[in-house]
């Protein structure tokens, strides 16, 4: 029991040294995505950005033409010829 009651401290221990050891890199993603070069903030990250962008684009109009599709497939009534 008594071991128990040790673990919060030993974990908050363990976890103030981590973040001591860690460098702040805050200011300098902000200077990143504060810069005026003209392109939009969800470009600003970089490569890794704009495919996640394009990768997100294509799903959602993908999914939509999908959803159009069946929908359109739906409302037209089956002949029973």
């Amino acid at each position: 029991m008594r071991h128990l009651l040790s673990v919060p401290r030993l974990a908050s221990q363990a976890f103030s040294t981590t973040v001591r050891q860690m460098k702040n890199k805050v200011p300098d993603r902000q200077k990143v995505f504060l810069e005026d070069n003209g392109l939009p903030v969800h470009i600003k990250g970089g490569s890794t950005d704009v495919l996640l962008y394009r990768l997100t684009m294509t799903i959602t109009i993908a999914g939509t033409g999908f959803s159009f599709y069946w929908l359109l497939l739906a409302c037209m009534p089956k002949s029973k010829a």
